[in-house]
């Protein structure tokens, strides 16, 4: 039952990114996050989210972005699917960034199979010192950021999320091998960016590193719920959330420079 959920889910995430890329609103707009990694890159970790970087304004485009799911993904769904359902801006004191701007599509199937479906589709800005780029499946065109900038982007968020998340800790380890040598001066410079410190960014692993318990739970759990099962258990085998949680932090030190980075 929860496989096919996955991927009744999946299905609708592909949908609603298909139609941003072939439509006017998509012009710009680039596919980033964990579902770019699932699409694109054929990433082993489901995405419960949709992740756009938007240069301009953010609540402009969150109502694009709504008008176009509403008007197109809707019908679409409930043409291959059976469910009905409706978009909506997302509401409450976490939806109140100026950061980040989310739609909510949300998908439902009343009587005896009763089940509700909610994909948030986030809209925000990344650092990004390289050009989008495209990327093409099935002959549509979908843009995107680098695959440096998508990485970094996961440090990034990393340090800079007011409460951190597991999956970035979860896409660094699968995605390491696209970071290169310059990748070091080049987060130091997006944090500046952000008018992140070096010592700020210093304190924020250090309470990441004191702070593995807890995030090796969570990475556990990501392997258990999010990652395809036969991945999830070569994963378990070869040291599970523990390896993935010490091979980034390693990463952090040694590769990025993140411990000193003010010295």
């Amino acid at each position: 039952m929860q496989v096919e959920r996955t991927k009744l889910v999946e299905n609708i995430q592909r949908l609603a990114i298909g139609l941003i890329a072939i439509n006017p609103v998509g012009h710009k707009l680039c596919l980033i996050g964990g579902s770019r990694y699932r699409l694109l890159n054929r990433s082993c970790r489901i995405s419960l989210d949709i992740d756009y970087h938007w240069d301009g304004d953010l609540e402009s485009k969150q109502t694009e972005v709504l008008e176009l799911l509403r008007a197109k993904l809707v019908p679409e769904v409930k043409r291959r699917f059976g469910f009905d359902g409706d978009v909506r801006k997302a509401t409450g004191p976490d939806a109140d960034s100026p950061c980040v701007k989310t739609v909510t599509a949300a998908f439902y199937r009343t009587g005896e199979a009763r089940e509700r479906i909610e994909i948030p589709v986030e809209i925000t800005s990344i650092p990004c010192m390289d050009s989008p780029v495209v990327r093409t499946m099935a002959g549509v065109v979908y843009l995107t950021a680098s695959d440096l900038d998508m990485i970094e982007s996961k440090v990034m968020a990393l340090f800079n999320r007011p409460f951190l998340a597991e999956r970035d800790i979860v896409d660094i380890f699968l995605f390491q091998d696209s970071f290169v040598h310059d990748s070091a001066r080049r987060l130091k410079a997006k944090f500046a960016g952000l008018h992140m410190s070096p010592e700020s960014v210093s304190d924020r692993y250090n309470k990441l590193r004191i702070n593995r318990a807890v995030h090796v739970r969570a990475i556990e759990e990501i392997i258990a719920n999010q990652i395809d099962t036969s991945v999830a258990a070569n994963l378990e085998a070869s040291g599970g959330g523990e390896m993935v949680f010490d091979t980034v932090v390693a990463i952090l030190k040694n590769k990025l420079r993140i411990v000193g980075a003010g010295q």
